[in-house]
């Protein structure tokens, strides 16, 4: 009985596979350690989510990268960012900002916009997200 339905159920997990691929949710991590890129990944992850409405992205920050989420915070030509992370956080982006890197500059969590976390690392969350969580690394 068991050589009878191995073939057939093989066959069924073949072509059931793409199907269950296809329902896989995504999910997307942007690595900003560079906030002079901050304006470009903004723009990558709104057209990333106009593409993909269902993605889940989160963005990760270290190093120059979290300038754009401190308060108070201007582009080069002194629009400002909490805009655009406001409108991004409403669709769902998470941000996360490295506290190692507040530390090390002697700044606060107070001082970062509310619509970010603050996380321990910024690399062990990049990390922790593709090895644990299954997010795809984007870097802008």
């Amino acid at each position: 009985m068991t050589r009878i339905f191995t073939p057939f159920l093989a066959a069924l997990l073949l072509a059931t596979a793409p199907m269950a691929a296809s329902a896989a949710e995504e999910k997307v991590v942007y690595h900003v350690n560079d906030s002079a890129n901050a304006r470009v990944a903004l723009n990558n992850v709104n057209n990333h989510l106009n593409a993909a409405p269902d993605a889940r992205i989160v963005v990760v920050t270290h190093g120059k990268g979290i300038d754009f989420l401190l308060k108070g915070a201007e582009d080069a030509n002194g629009n400002p960012y909490e805009i655009g992370v406001q409108t991004l956080k409403s669709r769902g982006v998470d941000f996360r900002v490295c506290n190692n890197t507040l530390k090390s500059r002697k700044l606060d969590a107070s001082d970062v916009v509310e619509e970010a976390t603050v996380v321990p690392s910024g690399v062990a969350e990049i990390g922790k997200l593709q090895a644990k969580e299954g997010f795809v690394y984007l870097k802008p």
